[in-house]
């Protein structure tokens, strides 16, 4: 009875009007788990793994495991291509068993099982993956991942702690964007940020052009509008509702504009799905007229009975050692993000930052510097003994612009982990050991790199020489795409690496 009434003293600590956060938090994290998994089986062998651009196990024999722990440093699991495939399979199956709600069916310490999982195996990936694993997004995951194991099953209340923390990291995420903007680039200050953004941004999708063509008013009222909500909406994340869940809608409105005209991996998906953990349950029914979308098998908890209402009850009731534990998560990620609150106001602010080995309580940002100039990097090869222009053919990747003619398509939340480096490589980091050796894979037609590409000019046979130009491309006006059907219009810079045969290199 004691115990009862203690639990019942501690209901404070219960988030009763945000289960529908906790369905989109749990559901919506695994999700891009699976994707994050998934992208590691198609494309880490070719990139990382034994005979890839960076080889991870000798990455692993030069680094240590108390900076960048990773189970693949320990003997019964050491790397091979085979164990990182097996690895990032159960990856995908224990994430995928949470999207299904099948966790959650059981007491909380079974999702909180499920999560420290997938944290455990994504961490060890990420931690050997070097600079294709260097990306804000990897870190944001593996802290939400952290952060969504404590948030229980559908047998206890959401942790009102546990949602507290989430809008702790939305307000690391968006406002941390929205400050290192200002303190960086005067084109955010003068709101001229957007008229370069949609053309120079990592990746254009199929909207992007139509996007970058909008008249100067249109962009400078979307430059404005980003810093009203990155700088404004966050904070009102912790005010009463109707407030915070209006604040979060905004959030969720312009990533959502930045899923439409871009190609982020899953940033602005898993951005979506934390800031969602402001919308309460009674805001959720005032704008749909119903609530979730029924107490369906997959919500009812295992051995509840008297089907719904008695699950919709028991929901109300945590036991006190799950309240004493969410608490001691909170305590733990507060303590961990003091530098965190120590880097928003400084004026070195670092974007993308950790400050432990765990990953929790991290910096974020995004562009806080905007190119004005779009570089691309197109790698040719040639079959001829003495080639002239027309013998040299270019290699396609699937998502970086290269054929001037073909719209960018739409990837995210997957992530193209090679077209991205390509990208950075055009800003200026010409000497990057990865792209060396992905020239030399293309010189001797080594097939899990032609893989990553999306054209292969030689269908599958070794060129004779291969190089690498550099070209301005810019999105082409109306007029040109109407007279000549192309979307880029290129301009030649530089020879980055000139022509070169097997035998030279």
């Amino acid at each position: 009875m004691a115990g009862t009434e203690l639990a019942d003293a501690l209901g404070f600590l219960n988030a009763d009007d945000y289960t529908i956060a906790r369905e989109v938090l749990q559901r919506g994290i695994a999700a891009i788990f699976a994707i994050a998994f998934a992208s590691a089986i198609a494309q880490f062998p070719a990139l990382l793994g034994e005979n890839g651009l960076l080889p991870a196990p000798r990455f692993i024999a030069r680094t240590s495991g108390r900076r960048l722990p990773s189970i693949f440093r320990l003997r019964p699991f050491r790397y091979s291509d085979r164990m990182l495939r097996v690895t990032a399979s159960i990856g995908v199956a224990l994430a995928a068993s949470v999207v299904l709600g099948l966790p959650q069916l059981g007491p909380p310490w079974l999702p909180l099982l499920v999560f420290v999982l997938l944290w455990v195996l994504y961490l060890s990936i990420v931690n050997i993956g070097q600079v294709f694993y260097g990306f804000g997004w990897e870190s944001l995951l593996l802290e939400a991942g952290a952060i969504a194991a404590f948030l229980g099953s559908n047998a206890t209340a959401p942790p009102l702690l546990v949602i507290v923390f989430f809008w702790w990291l939305v307000v690391r995420v968006e406002l941390g964007a929205g400050l290192i903007k200002m303190r960086g680039d005067s084109s955010w200050r003068d709101l001229s940020a957007m008229s370069y953004h949609h053309e120079t941004q990592p990746m254009p999708g199929p909207f992007s052009r139509l996007a970058h063509l909008m008249p100067p008013s249109v962009h400078r009222a979307e430059t404005l509008g980003n810093h009203i909500v990155q700088l404004g909406m966050p904070l009102l994340l912790f005010a009463p509702q109707p407030i915070a869940s209006c604040a979060a809608v905004l959030i969720v409105l312009t990533q959502l504009w930045l899923v439409v005209t871009g190609n982020f991996a899953w940033l602005n998906w898993i951005t979506i799905v934390v800031a969602f953990s402001a919308v309460s349950d009674s805001f959720f029914a005032w704008i749909t007229g119903h609530g979730w979308p029924g107490w369906s098998w997959f919500s009812v908890p295992l051995g509840a009975q008297g089907g719904a209402d008695a699950a919709r009850d028991a929901a109300y009731s945590s036991p006190i050692w799950w309240l004493a534990l969410t608490t001691a998560a909170f305590l733990v990620g507060a303590w961990l993000s003091v530098p965190a609150v120590a880097n928003l106001f400084s004026r070195r602010q670092l974007m993308n930052a950790s400050f432990n080995r765990l990953g929790i309580g991290n910096a974020y940002g995004a562009f806080g510097s905007v190119t004005q100039l779009r570089r691309e990097v197109v790698i040719e090869g040639t079959m001829a003994e003495h080639p002239d222009a027309d013998d040299w053919h270019a290699y396609e990747f699937k998502g970086k612009p290269g054929d001037v003619t073909r719209t960018p398509q739409q990837f995210a939340p997957y992530h193209l982990r090679l077209d991205w480096l390509m990208w950075f490589l055009a800003l200026g980091d010409w000497n990057a050991v990865w792209f060396e050796r992905l020239l030399g894979k293309l010189l001797h037609a080594d097939r899990a790199t032609l893989r990553m590409l999306r054209h292969d000019p030689f269908d599958g046979a070794a060129p004779r020489a291969i190089r690498a130009r550099v070209f301005a491309y810019r999105f082409a006006t109306r007029a040109e795409k109407r007279a000549t059907g192309a979307v880029w219009v290129r301009d030649e810079l530089a020879t980055l690496v000139p022509p070169t045969t097997r035998a030279e290199w």
